[in-house]
């Protein structure tokens, strides 16, 4: 196993210039701190912005050498870049349209240009170091497009993705005019992580309304690759957390601030100044908790530390502006001699005073409107080495869904937020500690290094089914060792599927009838003593008798129910039910109604909904829809639901290709298999035959249990053309009859 890259836009050591020279500074931000305790304990290069332009060559390898020290690589991007891939795309469209801020987000053509340009350095940046062996963790809405840049570059790179913000719905998503171009870039990666499922959810959509592929139990289906994605709450250093909030120089801190702030309660709120961070809303909640509850006036004081950010954007001005005019209107009305309300601090603080407020404050008051995750939350419950204290956390951040033990509220509705207060305000210690405890044992549970292996071992587990997966290409060497084992073999077994394998796909299946030359091929096949040959279909079995009745062929219908060996009659594979139609049907009629153009087809024991002359939007989503609610109805029974191309079906569960093709393998017992499909039916009978058999997938997607695939059915058409000009090997050994 080699290295492994992480790749942000900014390294967790930023460069300042001093009249000294250069000095690296502990950078701020929630990707530093959830990133860092793994980067520090194992094989890692970081790459990214070092967080300065240098002015000349010598300058930049001087940076370049200063971070080789702490295995970083930097990448170098001029102030214009950065004010037009940064301040501009990033953060002045892709941030406000991933808070659901919409209005806030503004579409500009060279910033796009530039965002794109970026990410082209960053993969150049990450080519230079990354070898065969590697893996590539690419982080956070700054590189969207990084994946798929390193995956063509790369193809066989493992390469993982983290998105630290949510990711929009739909419907958000689909106003930029780059949308696609963003999810493609998200689709070079073999493992896409986000905090919660329901971004997951969002991202799943997104792909399959905008792209148009099909996505099913969290994966993704493209013609090259499966991709999987997943939901990974991201932990804090909870060492770190709990030690600090007992040193001595925490404490000092601690000290001084119960002396300044005397005997009242403190609740504490600790933001980077952001629209997202629902600041003046807090600020609103707490004047209505002292309207509201008069008796806390002088006893509870609201500690505000809101960190700088962006200050040059008009956006974060006007927000300054308006938190500083509520603090002083409060404290203008509120403050006595002996007591202020707000006490506001606008600047950055060390983590030993964080920690300081963290282990002092009786409530945590986090109330984002929109957030990834939250870790200011989690280092809160970490602090609270007595377990006291409550933390009043906003629904719609990620870190609500883990921390169900606080108070959860709907942060932009003040009322609720100031009774919230008023109940964490009267709390008895019992329940807080109560609380608290469990809160503290699933933060310490998840922390940070749990939640980069667990990302770690889903990538090398992603990687290794997609290996798994990965067929070969049926290049002539293949071909022809296929074509000298059959020449020589004894016993051989002929495995085909119809429809998209043998013959395209009809919008009306009933037209997919077999022309004079495959019925001509198949007979030839056939008829020679040695060879088996079997038509396995999802196709009835009075459409199987009525094309290929008349050949010595062997047919299995209805994905494996009926089978017919030649020249006999049909018999079902075992015991089946067909009195389930009747109560299942009116619900895929009621889709044919939702969706113009689809129809039903019966089959004596399936019924098949096809939406191929559906328009593709709908009909994807429609067969979603039908797929729960089959799912749904047939809970608990012995049907299966079973989406394939353009179709989905319900039948009775166990009845499958790849029974049928154990059954015939059982029964007749060749030295050769050769077996043909296309769909994920056939996967069924790709896995149950035996890995010395030559399976052959057919069609675009290359992702298969077979061991070779082909691109169209013409190249399957011409290997059996192959076959049937090559002259077998006679043997003295008698063909054994078909059962």
């Amino acid at each position: 196993m080699g290295k492994t890259i992480l790749v942000s836009n900014r390294l967790p050591l930023k460069v300042q210039r001093t009249d000294a020279g250069f000095l690296l500074q502990p950078r701020e931000g929630g990707l530093a701190i959830g990133l860092d305790p793994m980067y520090r304990s194992g094989d890692y290069l970081w790459v990214g912005w070092p967080g300065l332009a240098p002015e000349n060559e010598a300058e930049q390898q001087a940076i370049a050498e200063m971070l080789r020290s702490e295995n970083m690589t930097p990448v170098f991007l001029s102030e214009t870049e950065v004010g037009d891939y940064y301040e501009g795309f990033s953060n002045g469209t892709l941030w406000p349209t991933f808070h659901y801020f919409a209005q806030y987000s503004a579409f500009d053509h060279q910033q796009w240009a530039a965002y794109v340009d970026a990410n082209e350095k960053f993969c150049a940046a990450v080519l230079t170091l990354a070898g065969p062996d590697d893996r590539i963790w690419v982080h956070d809405y700054e590189l969207l497009l990084l994946p798929q840049l390193l995956r063509q570059a790369c193809p066989h790179a493992t390469i993982g993705f983290f998105l630290h913000t949510p990711f929009p719905s739909y419907e958000l998503l689909r106003v930029l005019p780059c949308r696609k171009e963003l999810l493609l870039g998200l689709l070079g990666a073999d493992l896409v992580g986000f905090q919660t499922l329901g971004y997951m959810r969002h991202f799943l959509s997104s792909v399959s309304q905008l792209l148009g592929l099909p996505t099913h139990n969290s994966q993704i289906e493209t013609p090259s690759r499966t991709i999987w994605a997943e939901a990974f709450p991201i932990g804090i250093d909870y060492g770190r957390c709990a030690a600090a909030a007992v040193t001595a120089s925490t404490q000092t801190f601690a000290h001084s601030y119960r002396e300044a702030l005397r005997e009242a309660r403190v609740i504490l709120s600790l933001d980077r100044l952001d629209y997202t961070n629902g600041i003046a809303e807090r600020l609103n909640a707490f004047e209505k908790l002292l309207q509201r509850y008069p008796q806390w006036q002088g006893q509870v004081s609201l500690v505000m530390v809101v960190v700088p950010s962006r200050e040059q954007v008009e956006l974060y001005r006007k927000l300054k502006e308006e938190i500083d005019e509520l603090v002083g209107r409060i404290n203008a009305q509120y403050r006595t001699i002996n007591w202020r309300p707000v006490h506001y601090f606008y600047r950055s603080l060390p983590f030993e005073e964080v920690a300081a407020w963290y282990s002092l404050a009786d409530i945590g008051l986090v109330t984002p409107i929109r957030d990834g995750m939250n870790l200011v939350a989690k280092e809160y419950v970490a602090s609270r080495t007595d377990q006291r204290g409550v933390l009043i956390l906003s629904e719609r951040a990620g870190a609500a869904r883990e921390l169900a033990d606080a108070l959860l509220i709907n942060p932009t509705d003040t009322s609720e937020l100031a009774d919230a207060l008023h109940v964490a305000l009267l709390m008895p210690e019992d329940e807080q500690r109560r609380r608290m405890a469990a809160m503290q044992a699933l933060v310490k549970q998840y922390d940070a290094f749990a939640w980069s292996r667990r990302f770690s071992a889903q990538l090398t587990e992603v990687k290794t089914k997609q290996l798994a997966l990965a067929t070969t290409p049926l290049e002539p060497e293949a071909a022809h060792t296929l074509v000298e084992a059959y020449r020589h073999a004894r016993q051989r077994l002929l495995l085909l599927d119809y429809d998209g394998t043998l013959v395209p796909f009809r919008a009306h299946p009933e037209r997919a009838q077999p022309n004079a030359e495959l019925l001509a091929l198949l007979q030839e096949l056939s008829e020679s003593p040695e060879t088996q040959v079997a038509l396995v279909s999802g196709r009835d079995r009075h459409t199987l008798t009525e094309w290929f009745g008349h050949l010595p062929l062997g047919l299995i219908a209805e994905e494996g129910a009926w089978l017919r060996p030649p020249h006999q009659e049909w018999t079902l594979f075992h015991e089946l039910r067909a009195d389930w139609k009747q109560e299942l049907r009116p619900v895929l009629d009621l889709y044919v109604v939702r969706a113009s153009g689809s129809f039903i087809e019966e089959k004596e024991f399936s019924l098949v909904w096809h939406f191929r002359r559906v328009d593709p939007d709908l009909g994807r989503r429609r067969a979603r829809e039908l797929v729960s609610h089959l799912l749904f109805l047939a809970a608990n029974s012995d049907l299966q639901v079973l989406e394939g191309d353009k179709m989905v079906e319900i039948r009775n569960a166990g009845i499958h290709k790849g029974a049928a093709a154990a059954r015939w393998l059982s029964l007749y017992q060749p030295d050769f298999v050769l077996a043909l499909g296309d769909d994920c039916t056939d996967e069924d009978m790709f896995r149950v035959l035996p890995p010395e058999a030559f399976t052959v997938k057919v069609g675009e997607s290359a992702r298969s249990q077979a061991r070779y695939h082909v691109s169209r059915i013409n190249d399957a058409l011409e290997l059996l053309r192959s076959l049937r000009s090559s002259a077998p090997i006679s043997t003295s050994v008698p063909s054994r009859p078909f059962p």
